[in-house]
């Protein structure tokens, strides 16, 4: 089980630190992408991109700091299919090497009809459950995370993030006014850890306007200042 106890750390300049990361290995980037809810956004994150044993490595790093100092306590890690399984590994992996050794469990999208058959791959799923996960963008995973492991008898407790986009969910193409971070913290009762928020770019952004990232901070605010939440 994890405890509570952690080493400090400065919130913020981790969250720059991932930031700058992120931008760095290409992972975020700046343009014009179309969202899952239809919305044209100057920013993408794709965690797909962290593509290499040493970005993987180091994004892992990330996710376990903030763990660590959350204090949010587990029993085991869940990585939901398909990104969420490296993800997954990779933090427990990195929780291991600081002394924190805890479970891994993931799910196929596909049942297995042959070995040992089912969707469930890893450590049973008991206790009290961290979904480790890239982005939430409606939270739709998240529940089908949830069911999965409540059926499984254990208890989906907390759900770790690398990006908090801060932006209103849709329901049935209507915008409504909280995130998807929001509702699963409200609505379905878990904690949720995130490495960095919408706030977190936008103060990287104004930080190093002289680099050339001045247009990208002045659409990312208008933006937030369209389909933010507080």
């Amino acid at each position: 089980m994890v405890k509570s106890e952690a080493p400090a750390v400065d919130q913020d300049r981790l969250a720059q630190d991932f930031v700058q990361f992120s931008v760095e290995s290409g992972v975020l980037r700046f343009g014009e992408f179309k969202t899952k809810a239809g919305r044209l956004s100057p920013y993408f994150f794709n965690a797909g991109l962290f593509d290499d044993g040493a970005k993987l490595g180091r994004l892992a790093e990330f996710y376990a700091r903030r763990l660590l100092a959350s204090g949010i306590e587990f029993d085991m890690i869940f990585g939901p299919a398909y990104k969420g399984i490296p993800l997954g590994a990779a933090v427990a992996i990195e929780l291991a090497r600081l002394g924190r050794n805890v479970p891994f469990a993931y799910n196929r999208k596909e049942a297995k009809d042959h070995g040992e058959g089912g969707t469930l791959v890893g450590a049973p799923l008991q206790g009290r459950v961290l979904i480790v996960d890239d982005v939430m963008s409606a939270g739709t995973a998240a529940r089908e995370s949830i069911a999965l492991i409540q059926a499984a008898g254990a208890t989906p407790h907390a759900v770790a993030i690398a990006l908090d986009r801060q932006e209103k969910a849709t329901e049935n193409g209507v915008d409504v006014e909280w995130s998807a971070v929001q509702y699963v913290r409200r609505q379905l009762g878990l904690h949720v850890c995130s490495i960095a928020r919408l706030a977190d770019l936008l103060q990287y952004l104004a930080e190093h306007r002289n680099a050339g990232l001045d247009a990208h901070h002045a659409r990312v605010l208008a933006y937030r200042e369209r389909y933010g939440v507080e």
